[in-house]
């Protein structure tokens, strides 16, 4: 019998995604989620609280590997993370993938933060272990504009760039890495295209009809300084294909 790939987080925007290409190539597939079992889903489903532990050891249970996309957006990720690990060392120690993020070690704030300490979590966990950090998701890059629909105005931070990527192209490459022999901390996965926020922001206001003032807005502090030099790029992997504007006319 063939083990299954564990996906945590596998209702959320990228979870969902690796659900798909994991199901595409016939692969068995078990979700985690915090939710209940939705009518009519094909695959195995672990409910399970990775917060608090409730659920996790059947989760892990019998797994060939297990894709970590469960986030809780700074709000406890190296605990969360270190309660998943805890749990598949005692279920026979299947290949851990994560998604991290381009630019944690050099920009400074509590989520980022916390999602180094969750790669060092799994460094150190013993565990057979796979890290990928990609750039900002196109869908954030697209709220950041969406949020601000109703403002006569639309704010972006000045002098920040972004090379947003497609949560299909970073499926591709977890499920490539789950499949395969661990490899530590591989090559980062960038978007095709480093661009200016402002002019990210009208590529989404064209997308949806509206035209309205884009305003810079100086941002303090030394995150701010670390986007502002670029520390969330990584233009010499921008392997990813899909751009902003095929996103835009897919899902805007």
């Amino acid at each position: 019998m063939v083990k299954p790939i564990l996906v945590t987080g596998g209702t959320g925007d990228l979870g969902r995604e690796v659900v798909r290409r994991l199901a595409a190539e016939s692969r068995p597939v078990r979700i985690m989620s915090r939710r209940p079992r939705p009518s009519g889903t094909a695959h195995e489903w672990a409910r399970c609280d990775l917060k608090t532990g409730d659920g996790l050891a059947d989760a892990v249970d019998g797994v060939a590997a297990i894709i970590h996309c469960a986030s809780t957006l700074g709000r406890g990720d190296e605990q969360v993370t270190r309660n998943l690990v805890e749990a598949a060392r005692r279920a026979g120690s299947p290949h851990l993938v994560y998604i991290s993020i381009v630019g944690i070690d050099v920009i400074r704030f509590f989520y980022y933060d916390e999602k180094l300490a969750s790669e060092k979590v799994i460094e150190e966990s013993g565990l057979p272990w796979t890290v990928l950090r990609a750039t900002q998701f196109h869908d954030l890059v697209a709220r950041a504009s969406a949020a601000q629909r109703r403002l006569p105005v639309t704010f972006m931070p000045s002098g920040f760039r972004f090379q947003p990527v497609s949560t299909g192209d970073v499926a591709d490459r977890l499920v490539a890495l789950a499949s395969g022999e661990p490899s530590g901390r591989v090559p980062d996965l960038g978007g095709p295209e480093v661009r200016d926020a402002r002019d990210l922001a009208q590529a989404y206001q064209r997308s949806v009809g509206r035209r309205k003032p884009i305003v810079s807005l100086w941002l303090p502090g030394k995150a701010a300084k670390a986007f502002r030099a670029g520390g969330n790029l990584t233009p010499e992997n921008a392997t990813g294909k899909g751009t902003f504007e095929e996103f835009l006319a897919a899902r805007v």
